[in-house]
C-alpha cells in the first residue's frame, strides 16, 4: 500500500494526454483558424459571411453528432473514438490544402470538423470526469492549459501562412495532428475502475464511512431524462452558449478585424493574440487554485462580464493599450470560466449519464458557436467593420452572466 501511494495518479497521465492533443487542435486549427479567414479572403476573395459559415458548420455538425457521441461514450468509453478522431482530424487538414472552390472548401472542413468532434474537447472531457471528483476542476483546469497553449502557436501559424502558404501550412499541419496525435490517443482509458483503480486515486469506501458518506450513498446520479427536466440543465447551456458568441467570434474574426479595422499586419495581431493566450492560461491557473474551494457558477457569471469588457475594449480600440486590455480580459476569462463548463454539470448530475447531459447541452450551446462568427460577420459585410457585430456579441455575453447566477445545484434524485 504504502508502494502503491507514491506511484503517480494515472488519471495525471490523461489529463496531460488530453491537454496536449488539445494543443494540437487548438493551434493548428481551433485558435489559428482566424489567420486562415484573413490570408483565404485576401486571397480567394470569399467573404466573412461565407469563411464564418465555415466554422458554423463545424459548431453544427458537433451539435448534431453530440447526444449520439454521448451515448456512444456512456456505453463505449471514449478511447476508441478519440483515437480514429485524431486520424481524421488529420486527413481534414490534408484534404483542406486541395480545396480551390468553396464548396469544396466546406467539405474538407467538414471532415476536420467531423475528426475534431471524434476526439476534441468534449470526449476528452467525459473521459477525465470519469476518472476524478474531487480534483474535477482541477483536472479539467489542468487539461485546459493545452488549448491555451495552442494559442501561443497562432504567431507561427500565421508565418507559415505567409511565408509558404495556406495550402503547404494546412497539408503539414495534418501530418503532424496524426503522428504526434494517435500515441497520446492511447493513454486515454475508460474508467479507473477498469484498471483496478478508483476516481481520484483514493482508497477505496469501507461500509464503515461516515455519517455524510452513508448519506451521499442514498443518492443517485441523474439520468439525462431527469437533468433536462431540471431548471439547472437550460440555465447551465444557456450560459455556455452565451459565453461562445463571445469567444468563436474573437477565434473567426478578431486577427481579420485587427488587419483591416485597426491596422495591424496579421503578424502582429497574430502577437496579441499570443498574449491573449497568455492570459488564457493564467486562468486556467487560477481556476486550478479556486476550481474545488468556491462556487464554480459565481465565477462564471463574473467571466462573463470581463467577456464583454474586453470584447467592447477590442471594438472601440482607439490605442494599443486598449487592444491589449481585451486581450488579458478576454484571455483570463476563458480559461478561467472555460473548464468549469464541463464541472458544474458534472457535479451537478453525476457522471453516469454525463455523455448524454453534455451531448444534449451542445444542441443549445451551439447557438453561440454558429451565432457568434456569423452575427459578426454578416454585420461586418453590411457595415464594412465590425463595430456593429461585435458590439451585440458584447452585450449578450454581459445578459448571459445572469443564467450562471441563477443556475443553482439540484437535488440529487434518492436510489
Amino acid at each position: 500500500m504504502a508502494r502503491h501511494s507514491k506511484r503517480l495518479f494515472y488519471g495525471w497521465y490523461m489529463v496531460a494526454a488530453g491537454s496536449a492533443m488539445q494543443f494540437l487542435q487548438a493551434g493548428l486549427m481551433t485558435q489559428s483558424f482566424g489567420a486562415y479567414v484573413a490570408v483565404l479572403q485576401a486571397e480567394r476573395g470569399w467573404s466573412k459571411t461565407a469563411l464564418s459559415g465555415a466554422a458554423a458548420l463545424q459548431q453544427m455538425e458537433a451539435a448534431i453528432l453530440g447526444p449520439l457521441l454521448g451515448w456512444f461514450i456512456d456505453r463505449f468509453g471514449p478511447q476508441g473514438m478519440i483515437r480514429v478522431g485524431i486520424f481524421v482530424f488529420g486527413l481534414g487538414l490534408m484534404l483542406l490544402s486541395q480545396t480551390d472552390t468553396l464548396p469544396s472548401f466546406y467539405g474538407a472542413f467538414l471532415v476536420v470538423a467531423l475528426g475534431s468532434s471524434l476526439c476534441g474537447f468534449f470526449p476528452v472531457n467525459i473521459a477525465l470526469i470519469n476518472w476524478f471528483e474531487r480534483w474535477r476542476a482541477r483536472a479539467l483546469s489542468s487539461m485546459s492549459i493545452g488549448l491555451a497553449l495552442g494559442g501561443i502557436s497562432v504567431p507561427l501559424v500565421a508565418w507559415s501562412l505567409q511565408t509558404y502558404g495556406w495550402r503547404a501550412t494546412s497539408f503539414v499541419s495534418g501530418v503532424i495532428a496524426i503522428v504526434v496525435g494517435l500515441p497520446l490517443a492511447l493513454v486515454i482509458k475508460r474508467r479507473p475502475e477498469d484498471h483496478g483503480l478508483t476516481v481520484d486515486g483514493l482508497p477505496p469506501k469501507t461500509p464503515d464511512t461516515t455519517q455524510e458518506m452513508r448519506a451521499l450513498s442514498q443518492e443517485r446520479d441523474f439520468t439525462w431524462r431527469e437533468a433536462v427536466r431540471t431548471p439547472a440543465f437550460w440555465l447551465l447551456s444557456l450560459g455556455h452558449g452565451f459565453a461562445l458568441f463571445v469567444v468563436h467570434a474573437v477565434s473567426v474574426h478578431s486577427i481579420t478585424h485587427m488587419n483591416q479595422g485597426l491596422g495591424y499586419s496579421v503578424e502582429q495581431a497574430a502577437l496579441v493574440y499570443t498574449l491573449l493566450t497568455i492570459s488564457q492560461i493564467g486562468g486556467v491557473g487560477v481556476g486550478w487554485l479556486i476550481g474545488d474551494r468556491y462556487k464554480k457558477r459565481l465565477i462564471a457569471a463574473g467571466c462573463m462580464l470581463m467577456h464583454m469588457a474586453g470584447l467592447l475594449l477590442l471594438t472601440y480600440a482607439v490605442n494599443t493599450a486598449m487592444v491589449l486590455g481585451f486581450a488579458v480580459l478576454h484571455g483570463a476569462a476563458w480559461g478561467l470560466r472555460g473548464p468549469f463548463m464541463q464541472a458544474l454539470r458534472a457535479d451537478y448530475f453525476g457522471r453516469s449519464a454525463i455523455g448524454v447531459i453534455l451531448g444534449l447541452s451542445l444542441m443549445i450551446v451551439v447557438i453561440g458557436q454558429v451565432g457568434g462568427p456569423m452575427i459578426a460577420g454578416i454585420f461586418a459585410d453590411l457595415t464594412g467593420n465590425y463595430r456593429t457585430g461585435f458590439t451585440i456579441l458584447a452585450l449578450l455575453a454581459g445578459l448571459g452572466s445572469l443564467f450562471f447566477i441563477l443556475a443553482r445545484k439540484p437535488k440529487r434524485p434518492l436510489r
